[in-house]
């Protein structure tokens, strides 16, 4: 129990935060892309040709091992990198950019790696979700003279919401175990001045000083998050159809009295 109330004495909270605020960064411009995309792919009106070659390029970047993309952009974006290379050349900045020594810098670059790793394998989910429509319900939609915004937010949404929420709450879990990227980024010290530490890194850390009381209890801390969260997730997405399926049980029930 000592470990426990320590830990809510350290920088845990901040660190909470620090995850937070990676996971958000890379996961709100991932599912709003990931929506767009699905939906023009599978949009049987905009004839879009290539789609095998598309869906392709979006999902390789999944299957690059996080720590080698890691490497990658600690090379590109370092201050001797070729990022700081093309825009001195092309005179847009005077003196390089130190972007992983400012915490704006290096929170975006994590936020992008996560972005960019994840957001094709999103894509596809929400395509094959959106497949399984019904095209008669598009057909109806399109019958009543539903616009596309129209059709997006009162067909597709609803319907793939099982989908959304299977991908919201398996993000939370690996936004909550985020580890490789900012610790390979930052040579595993949270820099600048730990706003890149995440709970892992944390917990690693304990490990490493073989502290191994305060990282169990950290890891029990994060499976009770996890599950409060997961909880809340799913009780947000399907509330509505818990309610409908009761009340046409209560209906039904009724009919037979």
């Amino acid at each position: 129990m000592k470990n426990y109330v320590e830990l809510l004495g350290s920088d845990m909270i901040n660190y909470a935060g620090n995850t937070f605020l990676l996971w958000l960064i890379g996961f709100v411009p991932q599912i709003v892309i990931a929506l767009l995309l699905a939906n023009w792919f599978t949009d049987m009106r905009l004839k879009i040709r290539g789609k095998q070659f598309f869906k392709v390029t979006i999902y390789l970047p999944n299957l690059i091992m996080a720590s080698a993309f890691a490497m990658l952009f600690f090379a590109l974006f370092s201050t001797n990198g070729p990022m700081n290379s093309i825009l001195t050349s092309m005179g847009l900045t005077s003196e390089p950019i130190d972007f992983l020594g400012t915490v704006f810098g290096t929170r975006s670059l994590v936020g992008l790696m996560n972005f960019l790793m994840w957001f094709g394998n999103t894509t596809i989910m929400l395509m094959a979700a959106i497949m399984g429509i019904s095209p008669d319900v598009f057909e109806a939609c399109e019958l009543d003279g539903c616009t596309s915004v129209q059709r997006f937010f009162y067909i597709t949404l609803p319907l793939i919401r099982p989908i959304l929420a299977y991908t919201l709450i398996t993000s939370i879990i690996g936004g909550l175990q985020m580890f490789d990227v900012p610790q390979i980024l930052t040579n595993g010290q949270g820099n600048p001045d730990r706003t890149s530490m995440t709970l892992i890194m944390f917990l690693n850390s304990h490990l490493k000083s073989r502290n191994y009381g305060m990282a169990g209890a950290l890891s029990v801390y994060l499976f009770i998050v996890s599950g409060i969260l997961c909880f809340f997730v799913y009780r947000m997405t399907n509330d509505k159809d818990d309610k409908k399926a009761k009340s046409e049980k209560e209906n039904k029930g009724g009919d037979a009295a």
